[in-house]
């Protein structure tokens, strides 16, 4: 039988058909890493970003109870190697007053931001991590949760109670695994598809703010990322 670890090294990123999931999929084989890209249901960009790259591509889908289930049970049956994973896979937020937040983009936000997560993550301890006690996890959250000295953004309500969980798991992680290898990156806007959910004269407000005039590409966030790899 072919042993999991004769497979090249490999970290799975949920959302990797994304923007900041496709860039980080680059950067990953371009240090000789395996990118397992993780899809929901675009599988023609994963499968065509997979290629590109002499990665994989499997599904990997956070939006449904079994979702992460299936997918562990890919992975094995695939004789991956996962040696890291990068949550990248979130909804856009939906802009309004933390009053109408609606029930069904709250359910929505938590199960792909934390829910989730949570199981996939306990798959692949059980599967890949703990065995060799060592792993690296990368949550990816979001400036807009503001911090001691500057607040959260408004009118994401629910995106934001979301990340705030997300991070709560990996304090959850750290606690009880010390030995996995736990990172956080908070990136503000990004020119990703992800605008799509803003205001155009919102977006430029927000772009006159930044020192810069501009906001982060994919890649720059992508290289943040992979400081952790």
């Amino acid at each position: 039988m072919t042993s999991v670890c004769k497979v090249k090294r490999g970290v799975l990123v949920s959302g990797g058909s994304g923007g900041l999931g496709g860039a980080l999929c680059r950067r990953l084989a371009s240090a000789g890493i395996e990118p397992i890209v993780g899809y929901r249901d675009n599988v023609g960009a994963a499968l065509r970003i997979a290629k590109a790259l002499g990665g994989r591509a499997i599904q990997v889908d956070l939006s449904c109870d079994q979702g992460a289930a299936q997918a562990i049970d890919l992975l094995e049956k695939g004789l991956f190697n996962i040696s890291g994973l990068v949550l990248c896979a979130s909804p856009p937020p939906k802009i309004g007053p933390f009053t109408n937040i609606a029930f069904e983009d709250m359910v929505t936000q938590w199960q792909v931001n934390v829910a989730g997560p949570q199981r996939l993550l306990a798959g692949v301890i059980r599967r890949f991590f703990r065995p060799q006690k060592s792993g690296t996890v990368v949550f990816v959250l979001t400036s807009a949760m503001g911090n001691e000295t500057v607040p959260a953004k408004p009118n994401m309500g629910a995106y934001v109670i979301a990340k705030y969980g997300l991070l709560g798991l990996k304090k959850a992680l750290e606690a009880e695994f010390p030995w996995l290898d736990c990172h956080e990156i908070m990136p503000g806007f990004m020119e990703t598809n992800m605008l799509t959910a803003f205001d155009s004269r919102y977006l430029e407000l927000e772009r006159s703010r930044d020192p810069r005039g501009r906001f982060s590409t994919a890649d720059e966030v992508a290289a943040e990322v992979m400081k952790y790899f």
